[in-house]
């Protein structure tokens, strides 16, 4: 057999290739085209609890076919509590595979894919989904995918005004000024929810919940706005996937199982599900079904996490990294 070498891309060398919030965008937005064209495989996420700490592992698993071509799993460890030791709470890895051979072609840290490419799926989804105008954010939680949230939307819409909650006064401040200094803009930091989310044209949810709790209410939502909730607790009450005119999905297939996620209690109780939802958001991406279509609409994106998003900026990265000269090549076989 001849020799096999695979590219390691650790977390110094992802923030060496120095991803531009462009890139990352149009990576992941070519994915969800993909996916909406019925041309990628996606395996639900599975969950692995060790039992031993609070938090548990997501495994995610997918393929895509070209222009990405490549197959991939990603682990990553949510560990709620890491910050007490110094740690953050989600960390990952991603290994890239030949679709055809299944030879290995790259493993990647993916701390930093995750936070990416889940602030690349709320912006993406805001693009199609909100209004052209939207100006004000209300932002809940300041954990790793939050800045990037706050960040690639603000990339879009280019914000008059920014509001960030978080529990812990030490993190909301933190990352208001992360913020504040990367984004070169005023961010509101507010003491509660209803402040933060009251209002705004966008609201992103995602918090770090022990259990469900209902702490947004649906009447704070104002008409026209757009909604993305996607913490692994439901920090939503019941009634609010009735105000909306369109609910969309990253992958349906993922949505509707599981333990986990903002809308569990919805898809249980039947107001989420085949009949209630408009589209996922790879077909709305590849124009098989309508985004936004007036001012007046009033929408919503649940998005779990999509392994493709993972493979999509992870083989995008090792582009780069090998264009660059980045990272380490490491015999296999």
């Amino acid at each position: 057999m001849k020799p096999i070498y695979l590219d390691y891309l650790n977390r110094l060398d992802i923030a060496e290739l120095g991803m531009t919030d462009a890139e990352i965008l149009a990576a992941i937005e070519t994915s969800l085209a993909t996916q909406g064209r019925g041309e990628a495989v996606i395996e639900p996420r599975v969950h692995l609890e060790p039992g031993v700490a609070n938090g548990h592992f997501n495994v995610l698993r997918g393929a895509l076919k070209e222009p990405i071509d490549s197959a991939g799993v990603k682990v990553v460890g949510d560990f709620v509590d890491n910050y007490t030791i110094g740690l953050p709470s989600e960390l990952a890895l991603l290994l890239l595979l030949d679709p055809r051979t299944g030879v290995p072609k790259a493993i990647l840290d993916a701390s930093g894919i995750t936070d990416m490419r889940t602030g690349a799926v709320t912006a993406i989804g805001a693009k199609y989904l909100a209004r052209k105008g939207s100006k004000v954010l209300g932002h809940i939680g300041a954990r790793g995918t939050a800045y990037w949230n706050v960040r690639l939307l603000d990339y879009l819409f280019d914000f008059d005004e920014i509001r960030v909650h978080s529990r812990r006064p030490e993190s909301r401040d933190a990352f208001a000024e992360r913020l504040r200094r990367d984004l070169g803009k005023a961010v509101i930091v507010t003491d509660d929810w209803r402040p933060c989310v009251e209002g705004a044209d966008i609201v992103v949810e995602a918090s770090r919940l022990s259990e469900p709790t209902p702490l947004l209410k649906t009447a704070w939502i104002e008409k026209g706005a757009f909604v993305v909730p996607y913490g692994t607790m439901s920090a939503v009450e019941p009634s609010l996937t009735g105000i909306m005119d369109k609910l969309v999905v990253d992958d349906w297939g993922q949505c509707k199982g599981g333990k986990f996620g903002s809308l569990r209690a919805h898809v249980e109780a039947g107001t989420l599900s085949e009949a209630t939802l408009h589209a996922e958001l790879g077909q709305i991406v590849a124009g098989l079904k309508p985004g936004r279509e007036s001012d007046a609409e009033t929408n919503l994106l649940w998005h779990r996490g999509l392994s493709l998003s993972d493979i999509a900026l992870g083989h995008a990265m090792l582009a780069k990294a090998r264009a660059l000269g980045i990272g380490q090549r490491l015999r296999y076989a």
